[in-house]
């Protein structure tokens, strides 16, 4: 009988809700929920949010948060909200094994859905949020083909599902069926990425509405189908296409949980920008480059990587395009030494001088078989002189193997917090620190929400 994924995770989930977190696995889920809520409270404040928080936001439920404002409404509708805030601006985590940035969906739906029930202590949602990361990391690691459907929505939302179901103490039976009810509510393609559309983020914002919908239907009775992951028409056929439950296995297997294998972002932009990004700022911080002196820059990255940031500069783009276009990312650099949430306004994607470089900056692909590799990537620089600089990066600077430092880690957090509500000053990210700090032995969730809100002015 050929070996399958759906039982074994299965059982994984099951062992890891009645054991303890180690230190590692809850370490890494700490530092991830600050990233995420940081990067959420500045995503909260962009135009896009702010229309659908007044969409959204009108009379009725109040059950839940919506991060960074003073809004309240329903719990779907605050995890639609919260997830969008993570995933808007580019500048949430991601696990790179799997392509997919993990922490959108699952802490959205998983701490809004603690906001809304009330009771939910910290090791709790902590321990569901472990979960909820190997799941979503170990079927998406399984995919062999070029990505069509956008897998961090989908495996977000599988993983999301699961941690919720753990969070309602559901039996084995409901928790499969809740899997297999998420499943037929997935959705999400690659077009709105091609297109450079704000509608990537709400494919994360509906599914993470989808694994709350799940858990609330298999909690009434209902069932899902049994084979939603390697059925005939279950996720590895219709979603995947190709693919390998080898790496699924080993990931479940391991002794490592997959909170422990993901990367920062250290810069708002498509994690695949990034290697290119840290060499730029690297020789330009250190005097070793400069802007003027440069003739041409060519990466040569893997396949995925000229899928994703290949894309020409347009005089009339909008910012969700900006952060998945090398040729803007890689000009920002030169003139800014660097690329932070400032440089999306309308002026800086009109700014001719980033326009004048543009044209420099090239991609071409290094061959590399594996359609899911990011790494490893090659940044050549031809300066006027005729001389030649070149870095290789066999690990992006985030990536577990070149970690951000605490003091790049706390830089991130203050520059996000820096772009919330005016509210957010240096005494409230005190009190939300502290409130982090506590997690692991807070009785109800809800004291750490309260601090995502901008105190009273």
């Amino acid at each position: 009988m050929t070996e399958r994924l759906t039982e074994p995770l299965l059982a994984h989930i099951d062992a890891l809700r009645g054991a303890a977190l180690t230190a590692n696995a809850r370490d890494a889920a700490l530092c991830f929920v600050r990233d995420s809520l940081g990067v959420a409270l500045s995503g909260a404040c962009i135009d896009p949010s702010r229309r659908l928080q007044t969409l959204w936001c009108g009379e009725g439920s109040s059950a839940a948060s919506v991060w960074g404002t003073m809004r309240r409404c329903s719990r779907d509708q605050a995890a639609m909200l919260n997830a969008f805030a993570i995933h808007n601006q580019e500048f949430d985590c991601v696990h790179e094994p799997a392509v997919v940035h993990p922490m959108a969906v699952v802490l959205a739906s998983l701490l809004t859905e603690a906001d809304a029930l009330g009771g939910v202590s910290g090791d709790a949602l902590l321990r569901a949020v472990v979960i909820s990361i190997d799941v979503a990391a170990a079927v998406g690691v399984c995919a062999r083909a070029p990505m069509r459907f956008f897998r961090p929505a989908m495996c977000g939302a599988l993983g999301a599902a699961a941690g919720i179901a753990v969070l309602r103490e559901f039996d084995p039976q409901r928790l499969q069926k809740t899997l297999g009810l998420v499943y037929s509510q997935l959705s999400g393609t690659m077009q709105a990425h091609v297109e450079g559309l704000p509608t990537l983020a709400l494919q994360i914002a509906f599914n993470a509405r989808a694994a709350l919908t799940a858990a609330d239907l298999a909690g009434a009775g209902l069932d899902g189908p049994r084979d939603w992951l390697e059925g005939s028409f279950g996720y590895f056929s219709l979603i995947d296409g190709e693919h390998d439950i080898d790496p699924g296995l080993q990931l479940i297997r391991s002794a490592t949980r997959a909170i422990e294998q993901i990367s920062h972002k250290p810069f708002p932009t498509g994690r695949a920008a990034h290697g290119t990004l840290d060499v730029l700022t690297e020789l330009l911080r250190s005097g070793e480059l400069h802007a003027d002196d440069v003739d041409r820059i060519t990466l040569r990255a893997p396949p995925l990587i000229c899928r994703l940031i290949g894309r020409p500069l347009r005089s009339s783009m909008g910012a969700s395009y900006a952060r998945l276009c090398l040729p803007y990312l890689a000009s920002t650099c030169l003139v800014r030494a660097g690329v932070g949430l400032d440089d999306f306004s309308p002026a800086a994607l009109t700014d001719a001088r980033r326009a004048a470089y543009a044209d420099r900056i090239t991609i071409d692909s290094n061959g590399v078989a594996d359609e899911n590799a990011l790494a490893p990537q090659i940044v050549v620089i031809r300066l006027r002189s005729g001389a030649t600089l070149e870095r290789t990066r066999e690990a992006i600077l985030g990536a577990p193997a070149l970690p951000l430092s605490p003091a790049q880690q706390s830089a991130k957090f203050s520059h996000c917090l820096n772009h919330a509500d005016p509210g957010f000053d240096s005494g409230a990210r005190d009190t939300f620190d502290r409130a982090l700090q506590s997690l692991p032995e807070m009785a109800d969730v809800r004291e750490l929400v309260a601090t995502l809100r901008p105190p009273a002015s």
